[in-house]
């Protein structure tokens, strides 16, 4: 659980499109320096009105050569020569920087595509995120803050820069679709969040990553009261809405504030005033932990751990375990305590 993920590079098409834009930027300052440079120097040896040496300087390095420049004087013919060198010059540069930029750009989205389709295909047991709404962020955030790999999933690729500048890899498509899900290489992922803007993309979202993935853990965002019933049948495992849940945390709030800071110090992984998490550890066959009693491990003891409850094989939750009960291999333990703490009883349980 708290093991670091390798770095993800996004795609680079957003630095590609800075790039372009700095490209362009640097032509344009060519072309108006260029345009002083000749309107000026109009002015200086035929003294026309301004606009009269801007036309001119137009005409010289558009090579049209239209009235005024036919009506030059001597020194005006030779700075005329200069300009037409000088326009020569930067419109080549310019071609040659803009032709550079747009390749640079296309090829810079090509490769960065290529590099990012690598990453997710290397991927196992990450986590896949349908979304990059405030809620697909927030889920994100706290997938991120305890080192596991994850994919985003979204359509608007405005929202994918969030995910671009936290390198997070991103597929840029509809999670209803199978296509989609597999390039996000569903089938070996450990779970799936569906926070899509609506309740009915959400069950498609569902639906289609149910029939791709029997086994996969699913969570679904509902907003309206009766679409967790349609997630639930859709196959979604658990299915939270947002509203009631800031409800439920707002009248604890009210009515028991010092419980719910403490669940909130206890819950979070962004970061707190104490490093408390609550997790669950899984006890693998090799343990040593397997067959032995709560007391006889003495957690509390050894790793200043607090088990919170047991989790059995049959599904049953034991809340508040006493000394006298056994901790079984496929058992997990749901403990409280710092995250050094809780890295070292993964060891211990054998699965780190």
């Amino acid at each position: 659980m708290y093991t670091k993920s390798r770095p993800f590079h996004s795609p680079s098409s957003y630095n590609a499109g800075v790039r372009l834009f700095r490209h362009v930027a640097v032509v344009a300052g060519m072309v108006a320096v260029l345009l002083g440079i000749g309107t000026l120097g109009f002015r200086l040896t035929e003294h026309w009105p301004w606009f009269n040496c801007l036309y001119a300087t137009l005409m010289t390095i558009s090579t049209i050569g239209a009235e005024p420049e036919n009506q030059l004087s001597h020194s005006g013919q030779i700075f005329n020569v200069v300009l037409i060198f000088l326009g020569l010059g930067v419109i080549g540069t310019a071609i040659g920087t803009l032709t550079h930029g747009v390749i640079q750009s296309e090829l810079g989205v090509f490769f960065g595509r290529r590099r990012m389709d690598r990453e997710i295909a290397h991927l196992h047991d990450h986590v896949i995120i349908c979304g990059a709404g405030r809620v697909g962020r927030r889920i994100a955030s706290e997938v991120l803050a305890r080192g596991l790999p994850l994919v985003l999933i979204e359509r608007d690729q405005a929202r994918t820069q969030w995910a671009v500048e936290r390198n997070v890899p991103v597929v840029l498509g509809d999670a209803t679709s199978e296509s989609v899900l597999r390039q996000a290489h569903i089938e070996r992922a450990r779970g799936l969040a569906s926070a899509v803007a609506t309740d009915a993309q959400n069950v498609y979202v569902v639906l289609t990553a149910r029939s791709l993935a029997p086994d996969l853990a699913i969570v679904a965002r509902a907003s309206e009261e009766d679409a967790e019933s349609k997630l639930l049948t859709a196959g979604a495992n658990f299915v939270v809405s947002p509203y009631s849940y800031a409800g439920q945390r707002m009248a604890r709030m009210m009515t028991r504030p010092h419980v719910q800071r403490f669940l909130d110090l206890a819950m979070s992984s962004l970061g707190s005033e104490l490093d408390l998490h609550i997790e669950e550890v899984a006890v693998a066959e090799r343990s040593h932990l397997a067959g032995i009693r709560l007391r006889d491990a003495d957690l509390r003891k050894r790793l200043g751990i607090l088990v919170l409850a047991i989790r059995r094989q049959t599904g049953k939750i034991e809340f508040n375990p006493s000394g006298d009960d056994e901790i079984r291999a496929g058992d997990f333990l749901i403990a409280m305590g710092e995250a050094q703490q809780l890295k070292e009883l993964e060891t211990l349980a054998g699965v780190a």
